[in-house]
């Protein structure tokens, strides 16, 4: 017999977790199906929270590794540009889904693990969501009046869904990361400290690195778009790690390395999450920033968005994700794919990136500018935003 639930959502993680409390809180049946045996396990993620994050989603502060007030940005020559924004924080994701996921279950939402989604459809006035229980080995389904799809980056949604995107493999990642762990502290200066590296790597493509601190290590990871070879993807990691050693521990001992690698997606966000009863949420909407990678903040804010979506129509699930589609949209989309052009416009000359981060590290007040949401900022500050990156533009066209 199928099952039936008011909401079902695909994936535990920032999204899907923040649903399903928001949604169990007001008492709406919240069903969560995640594929893993721990919620946040596999999780390639240097998982930086932006300032106010916890508070923002009544998280306990106890899975805050580090206060970062400090963004350093590498160019292309490996030039350090620093800015001043925080205090922002990191965790890892077991800890950030892992807790989510429990607050969420101890709201009343009933969490699935080692359940696999395999498809969803259209029956009548319902929607069937497929999945495998992988603990039983059998196949089951789910009778829900909403779904909430938030399963990520590896998110497939063929031609025939409301959802289908042709752009959506351009933007997807190859990366890798390791967790070092040492027998003693780095230096200071790199437990207050976010770093992201822009370069060109030994192959010719645009390469996004990251050194994240944890309490008990160092995360040191990469990405390239499109596929690379495994090994050629530990060469390049590799490389870049040992920069961050000469720096960062030069006269520390590395007692262990854990490898992780994922795909991640920083393309263009998808131009419908919103259909068919049916909603997209978080990486699998496309909801990530193509200049930092940056992705948690909005995903929770989709999760949270959902489960309003959901209580402001609850008799109606087709004009739910209407409704849903919509606000998203006009919360990050326009953002979003403003950051996209950007990055594109600097990877066509690698020298960009130096003339952005000096223009940033420069002007104390822009940066938090540009990383705040539009409907935050003045008309002053709007009016300023433009001109600098007007006078950036013009600036970078000659260069």
């Amino acid at each position: 017999m199928t099952e039936s639930a008011e909401l079902v959502i695909v994936g535990c993680g920032p999204a899907g977790a923040t649903a399903a409390r928001a949604a169990a809180r007001s008492g709406i049946e919240t069903v969560v199906l995640e594929k893993d045996a721990i919620v946040g396990a596999k999780r390639v993620c240097a998982a930086g929270l932006r300032p106010g994050f916890c508070a923002e989603f009544d998280l306990p502060r106890s899975i805050v590794h580090c206060d970062t007030p400090r963004l350093a940005l590498f160019d292309a020559e490996d030039q350090e540009h620093e800015l001043r924004f925080g205090p922002g924080h990191t965790s890892t994701r077991e800890e950030l889904d892992g807790t989510m996921g429990r607050l969420a279950a101890e709201d009343g939402a009933d969490i699935r693990t080692q359940s696999l989604f395999r498809a969803v459809e259209r029956d009548g006035g319902r929607t069937i969501v497929e999945y495998a229980d992988l603990r039983e080995g059998v196949r089951k389904s789910i009778s829900a009046r909403n779904v909430f799809l938030a399963q990520g980056a590896t998110a497939v949604l063929d031609a025939g869904s409301p959802f289908a995107f042709r752009d959506w493999r351009d933007g997807l990642m190859t990366t890798l990361q390791y967790r070092v762990y040492l027998d003693r502290p780095a230096v200071a200066i790199a437990y207050q400290t976010l770093e992201m590296h822009y370069y060109v790597g030994s192959d010719g493509r645009q390469v996004v690195a990251w050194m994240f601190p944890k309490k008990d290590h160092l995360a040191i990871g990469l990405g390239v778009l499109g596929k690379m070879e495994g090994s050629k993807l530990r060469h390049e990691l590799d490389l870049f790690t040992e920069r961050v050693r000469a720096r960062l521990y030069p006269d520390a001992n590395v007692k262990s390395v854990k490898v992780e690698g994922h795909l991640l997606y920083m393309g263009a966000p998808r131009p419908t999450v919103g259909a068919e009863a049916m909603m997209l949420g978080g990486t699998a909407a496309g909801l990530v920033d193509a200049t930092n990678g940056e992705g948690i903040y909005e995903a929770a804010i989709s999760g949270r968005m959902a489960a309003e979506s959901v209580m402001a129509h609850r008799n109606d699930p087709l004009r739910a994700a209407r409704y849903y589609g919509r606000t998203l949209q006009r919360r990050f989309a326009r953002r979003l794919q403003h950051r996209l052009k950007l990055m594109n416009f600097l990877e066509r000359r690698p020298s960009r990136f130096k003339m952005l981060f000096e223009l940033l590290s420069s002007t104390p007040g822009l940066p938090w500018i540009l990383h705040s949401e539009n409907s935050q900022r003045t008309l002053s500050q709007r009016w300023y935003l433009y001109t600098q990156l007007a006078r950036f533009a013009l600036r970078a066209a000659r260069g």
